[in-house]
């Protein structure tokens, strides 16, 4: 059996025990309240009714078995058409109440003794009407059951369908992050060889290595520490220091206590990447790098603030486009906190760049 076909068996057995424990739950609730009213209903008409209780429940019981059977009927046919279903709750009904009616005056000569046995078989046709009326209102509380239990089962599966896409997109987005910063840090390694510094790119080599194996070993929909977050944010730090050591330098800012909110793996990565490349890499002066996180209400807010290259006339030399590195991230805040996660990046001043992410403030 493959693990899907497992699975979905798995499910169907589950979803026949709800609905068998929620059957029995309501056969004892349906006939209970029968019980009752109809003892209240028969002392208005004078029998007594404690003399007639045990009668009535072995009648009862015998209720609650004839309400099973309908209701095993009415399930064979739960993906029926509402009308098949119609006719079996009826068929069953009428046959649940005939036997009704025969047990009933079989309990009667069990417990009167009359003598000689006679049948009134007006009170045989007033029992054959109520047991009628009780059975066909049973069949439509379990008829009423069976799609409360059809609803809910639809809305869990469209929830694991909603569940699946996210997490399918989520992948898709995430798994951009590595080709995106591979392909950066090659040109790097590049750079560095070119300018003839191979005892760096060396080392750029073994530092892009231990960075690799770490973040392709995080679960892409896992969230992590934002002090994590921060550690692997410096080891790929660690690579660019290699060949922008002498004008690149970071600052870290974090309001206290939240080294422990959580945040996507590896959510930085782009916005970093663009700081270096825009900045550091466009620039022949030092570089500030400035990462920061803040409470603003119930949110979190983590941006990456850097110092951008001028050209002569003063004009800035950074598009002012989202490049893919930022559109992923915008598309995976999006994607995992809709309606509440956002992405606002652009200039803050002439030579100032900052990126901000927004989402909901969660503590590991």
């Amino acid at each position: 059996m493959k693990p899907k076909d497992a699975a979905e068996s798995s499910d169907e057995a589950a979803h026949v025990a709800s609905v068998l424990r929620a059957t029995l739950w309501l056969v004892l609730l349906y006939w209970f309240v029968e019980f009752i009213v109809s003892s209240v209903m028969w002392g208005i008409l004078g029998t007594d009714p404690i003399m007639s209780a045990p009668g009535k429940l072995l009648l009862m019981l015998c209720s609650m078995v004839s309400s099973c059977g309908i209701s095993a009927a009415l399930f064979r046919v739960r993906h029926w058409h509402i009308a098949a279903k119609i006719v079996v709750g009826f068929s069953t009904s009428l046959l649940a109440a005939f036997a009704n009616a025969g047990i009933d005056f079989l309990i009667y000569l069990l417990f009167v003794r009359p003598d000689p046995i006679a049948v009134n078989w007006t009170n045989v046709g007033y029992t054959l009407i109520y047991g009628m009326a009780v059975f066909l209102g049973w069949s439509f509380f379990f008829v009423a059951l069976l799609y409360s239990f059809e609803l809910r089962e639809r809305e869990r599966r469209l929830a694991i369908s909603r569940e699946e896409a996210l997490s399918a997109q989520m992948r898709a987005l995430r798994y951009q992050v590595n080709p995106h910063f591979l392909f950066n840090t090659l040109n790097s390694i590049a750079g560095l060889i070119e300018e003839g510094s191979s005892v760096a790119a060396g080392r750029m080599v073994m530092s892009l290595s231990n960075f690799l194996r770490t973040t392709l070993e995080l679960d892409p929909l896992q969230d992590v520490r934002l002090a994590d977050e921060l550690a692997l944010q410096a080891g790929y730090l660690h690579i660019e220091g290699e060949r922008y050591s002498d004008r690149m330098t970071l600052q870290i800012d974090i309001a206290s206590g939240l080294e422990d909110a959580l945040v996507p793996s590896l959510i930085l990565q782009p916005l970093i990447e663009n700081a270096v490349k825009h900045g550091v890499g466009r620039s022949s002066h030092k570089v500030e790098i400035v990462i920061s996180a803040s409470i603003t209400g119930s949110a979190l807010e983590v941006s990456v603030e850097n110092d951008t290259a001028v050209e002569v006339g003063g004009q800035n030399r950074r598009s002012h486009s989202t490049g893919v590195g930022l559109r992923n991230v915008a598309d995976r805040v999006a994607s995992r906190f809709p309606g509440v996660g956002g992405l606002v990046a652009g200039l803050v001043s002439p030579q100032r760049f900052r990126a901000t992410i927004t989402m909901p403030l969660r503590l590991a």
